[in-house]
């Protein structure tokens, strides 16, 4: 007898129906056919130990398993339960009448229990997408698939549990969240605020500048100035996630398994910082089963590489291209997957080795040429996608000790708020382009017309500070950002002033 179930196949932050053929028929052997991988094949023995712990029997028969599509090639261990539930039915051990309407996937362990899967919000995507009427899966990941409206969440921890379920012996509810009324609720929940930073004033206005235009940000200064703490503060007054860029992050923190045990839809944009010894597979994502990296774990998010010339060279020119396309195209010989990764670049760096160059107290022990040296492990065309270069100074003992209440994460997002809401305007026929730093050259020109004085301070700006031919079109973006936070429809002359001096690392001669 055939028996057919339904799983599913994950392929980039997508997935692919697949149905699981059982043929039980003469014989004594077991094939499994349809470019299954190690972990699929090795569900014989898993699926057999499951069986006879809940007294069912493994077919003395010939058994064989297609996983169609036969050319898409299954990877993992979350087909256990289909291909146990398609043997009990295919077998006649037990009848199962709704077997066809319902997804059904999830790992066994020798004793029936189920065990947590990766990519559970995308399948539950198809299900819906397909007219499943539910999905079967591990207790574990029910609150993650529950994000999908419309579809019959079923949890079970046993492959026993599973089977009665079908077998319409045992009700279960199926798991109904109010996802979306979690998300409203949880958006504004704050753990790092800017009320915490005593002093660096300077930064602030430049971090609340990038987060209101998108643009990326190099700090650059002394070790204990305040760079890290800054950065992890970014995220608190970046506009909140809608529903679909809350959607698209969960959807790739799922296939990467990263929301952990009972994870939900995310409410808060992703931070993320790697370790400077990461290799560039696991920055940009790949591998033989590609996998999404950090920079697509930090999409629509902030990724902050700390000590950024201590990267390695390869690991930072590999984000070139993303950091331009804002998406990642993995290759391989028979599959090619895109991974989005529209992200903040945030990075920061000591001056020279020693980490005093230009200090206002400490000297710095660096010999001559060895500043230059440092900075060059940075290379050009990285600091070209880079707006904003802001230097960091210690803080003042009178700054730390002061009662003074700084201004909160709050009130500065509602300036940028402010800020995106006029792009938004202003870009709502150029569907590409979401912020000011993601516009092209040709529009740049369009947007950021200036007047003759402006021209007239830019030309000596870019004359006397030796600034490079690439600073001009980040110079005007910035400014662009400044009048838009300012609610002011031209770039005036003040505007282009502040975005000029954000340029410190194109300065010739800056590290001496």
């Amino acid at each position: 007898m055939v028996a057919k179930t339904f799983g599913s196949a994950v392929s980039g932050v997508d997935a692919n129906l697949i149905t699981i053929e059982v043929n039980v028929g003469q014989g004594t052997s077991f094939f499994m056919v349809g470019l299954p991988d190690s972990a699929v094949k090795e569900s014989q023995q898993r699926v057999e130990s499951a069986l006879k712990f809940f007294g069912y029997r493994m077919p003395r028969q010939k058994i064989v398993i297609n996983l169609a599509p036969a050319d898409i090639r299954k990877e993992g261990s979350s087909y256990d339960l289909p291909i146990a539930m398609g043997i009990l039915q295919a077998s006649e051990q037990v009848e199962f009448p709704e077997l066809s309407n319902y997804i059904i996937m999830g790992e066994l362990s020798l004793d029936g229990n189920l065990r947590p899967i990766k990519g559970v919000l995308p399948i539950a995507i198809e299900a819906r997408k397909k007219g499943f009427k539910g999905f079967i899966l591990p207790q574990e990941n029910a609150q993650e698939a529950s994000i999908v409206n419309n579809l019959d969440i079923i949890p079970v921890n046993t492959l026993e549990e599973a089977s009665q379920f079908l077998q319409g012996l045992l009700e279960i509810q199926p798991l109904v969240t109010d996802t979306r009324d979690i998300f409203y609720h949880s958006l504004n929940d704050i753990e790092f605020d800017f009320a915490d930073v005593q002093g660096q004033e300077n930064i602030k206005r430049a971090m609340e500048i990038a987060a209101a235009g998108g643009h990326n940000v190099i700090m650059i200064g002394p070790p204990g100035a305040g760079k890290t703490m800054l950065a992890k503060r970014l995220p608190s007054i970046l506009p909140p996630l809608t529903l679909q860029e809350a959607l698209e992050s969960t959807k790739i923190h799922s296939v990467a398994g990263k929301l952990g045990k009972n994870g939900s839809l995310l409410s808060q944009r992703p931070f993320r910082s790697p370790h400077h010894t990461i290799s560039d597979v696991a920055l940009v994502g790949g591998g033989g089963n590609p996998q999404p990296g950090e920079i697509s774990l930090a999409h629509n998010g902030v990724l902050f590489l700390d000590e950024l010339p201590e990267f390695k060279r390869t690991v930072l020119e590999v984000m070139r291209q993303p950091l331009e396309e804002r998406k990642v195209t993995i290759s391989r010989a028979k599959i090619s997957v895109d991974y989005p990764a529209n992200f903040m670049l945030i990075a920061s760096m000591n001056p020279c080795p020693c980490g005093y160059y230009n200090h206002p107290e400490k000297e710095c022990v660096c010999g001559p040429g060895i500043v230059q040296r440092y900075l060059n492990k940075v290379s050009g065309p990285l600091l070209d996608r880079i707006d904003l270069h802001v230097e960091v100074t210690p803080v003042r003992f009178e700054e730390m000790t002061s009662t003074r209440k700084s201004e909160s994460s709050k009130a500065i997002r509602e300036r940028v708020i402010i800020g995106r809401e006029r792009q938004k305007e202003r870009f709502k026929d150029h569907p590409e382009v979401f912020c000011n730093a993601m516009m092209p050259s040709h529009q740049v020109k369009e947007v950021c017309q200036i007047n003759e004085a402006g021209k007239a301070l830019l030309k000596t700006a870019m004359e006397r500070l030796g600034l490079s031919a690439r600073a001009y079109d980040r110079i005007l973006k910035v400014a662009r950002t400044i009048a838009d936070i300012s609610e002011s429809e031209t770039i005036r002359v003040e505007h282009l002033a502040e975005a000029i001096q954000y340029r410190s690392l194109d300065r010739e001669g800056w590290a001496g």
